[in-house]
């Protein structure tokens, strides 16, 4: 599985296509559609993933809604820790509210992948004082980072990607 990364939008968040055999997930599709477009070129999108529903986070969703056959994958019909497959893509979902109340973790096993919206960042952690965010809660989700291995990849909302490894030993609210 190939992923780009698409910056977007004010705020700077990470869009995420995840490709393979001309085929494309697409993890939070911020601002910029035409930007998210143009890095998708002629690959099917078969779904759109939504990490939480911050603004920077759908700003170009209202843009995938207009076709039937992608499918989105966000906290309302998504179940915690349950396995998904559309197409060549195998992911588990995980519930890791504290952030937002609706935030989820994408896992792609075969990859070691983490996609984990404003849950965690490198070295630090998502802000849980907006609407919906409780310190109790993420310190809850942040425990759920403990049945993966170190080699697995996060991949952030904002800023650059990190390893479980690297988080475990330089994150202060891992230890």
């Amino acid at each position: 599985m190939e992923v780009k990364c698409v910056v977007t939008g004010y705020l700077d968040e990470n869009c995420y296509i995840l490709s393979q055999n001309h085929q494309c997930l697409v993890v939070d599709p911020g601002d910029d559609f035409l930007k998210i477009k143009e890095e998708i070129g002629d690959s099917q999108v078969l779904g759109v993933m939504i990490t939480h529903s911050h603004a920077d986070h759908i700003g170009a969703l209202r843009n995938f809604l207009t076709k039937r056959s992608i499918k989105i994958f966000k906290c309302s019909n998504v179940s915690d820790g349950s396995f998904y497959d559309i197409g060549d893509f195998h992911f588990q979902a995980f519930y890791t509210p504290g952030h937002s109340k609706d935030s989820v973790t994408f896992y792609f096993p075969e990859e070691k992948a983490l996609f984990v919206g404003d849950f965690i960042f490198k070295e630090s952690i998502g802000r849980f004082d907006l609407p919906g965010g409780n310190e109790e809660e993420l310190k809850e989700s942040l425990k759920k980072l403990q049945m993966f291995d170190g080699d697995t990849k996060i991949y952030p909302g904002h800023n650059e990607d990190s390893t479980l490894a690297y988080e475990r030993e330089n994150n202060p609210y891992l230890k």
